[in-house]
């Protein structure tokens, strides 16, 4: 692989998609819609007392198959768990309770205490849904799910014994390249934070299944973010593997999170 010179570019995606600045519009829109036509839709939940400390919980038709996790990206920085209701829709339609996390945005919040955040919030929703639980994020999201079945996760022991496999979407899991971007003006990471807070320097809990799924067409550090943690933590023993969907780019690479038989869904059965 070429050295990389340019971080911020390696991490910039609207630049590098066509039309890039109008998918947030585009989500809003339909994330508006899909909530207009759910009867069983619980909003702002609270889980804990900041403004943001609040889940969004779509709930099926019948008793629910499990719960399916979905965290939001933006680096940490940007966006709201309101932008990414449609998303909802693919889970949901295959009986799954799916709730989706707000949490503090850097830089009111460091990365740590993001990841104790959403901790909560997966356990208050694990509280109000029984049976297993699917954990999936995007891009920061991603970074966020997979800190979730770490050896140091905060996660209660109950909670984390009903994971049944994470799905890290064009997961950032080795917070070091980072350090390099002017984003870090905001997110206020250290070399110590970094480490302590990347994934791919981390143990995985025992018996867990990981998949990390990105898009062919992505940034080429986002492809390498994705094999990397797959890679490591197969050589620690668990169950990974790694997909790379062909024509999809880091905003495309989400929708299949909405619709109910796409391949992304497939490891719900």
């Amino acid at each position: 692989m070429p050295v990389i010179s340019d971080w911020n570019d390696a991490y910039a995606n609207r630049s590098h998609i066509p039309d890039g600045d109008t998918y947030p519009s585009r989500w809003t829109g339909l994330a508006r819609a899909f909530r207009a036509q759910c009867p069983r839709l619980e909003t702002a939940i609270a889980y804990g007392p900041a403004e943001r400390e609040k889940l969004d919980l779509f709930r099926p038709a019948a008793t629910p198959k499990g719960l399916f996790v979905f965290i939001h990206g933006g680096y940490w920085m940007l966006f709201d768990k309101s932008v990414w209701s449609h998303l909802a829709r693919g889970a949901l339609e295959r009986g799954w309770a799916v709730a989706m996390p707000g949490y503090t945005l850097a830089p009111a919040l460091r990365i740590p205490a993001i990841t104790h955040q959403v901790s909560a919030a997966i356990s208050h929703a694990a509280g109000l849904v029984d049976g297993p639980i699917c954990l999936s994020g995007h891009s920061a999201g991603g970074h966020l799910a997979s800190r979730m079945v770490c050896t140091d996760s905060t996660l209660p022991p109950q909670v984390q014994a009903r994971i049944r496999t994470v799905l890290s979407i064009s997961g950032v899991h080795d917070l070091r390249p980072l350090l390099k971007t002017d984003m870090n003006q905001t997110l206020q990471l250290d070399q110590a934070t970094a480490r302590a807070e990347s994934p791919a320097l981390l143990e995985p809990l025992p018996g867990k299944h990981l998949t990390c799924w990105v898009g062919a067409d992505e940034r080429p550090e986002f492809i390498r973010q994705n094999a990397l943690l797959a890679n490591v933590w197969t050589g620690l023993g668990a169950d990974t593997q790694v997909v790379e969907e062909a024509g999809k780019h880091h905003f495309s690479v989400i929708e299949g999170l909405g619709e109910p038989d796409s391949p992304l869904l497939a490891m719900l059965d």
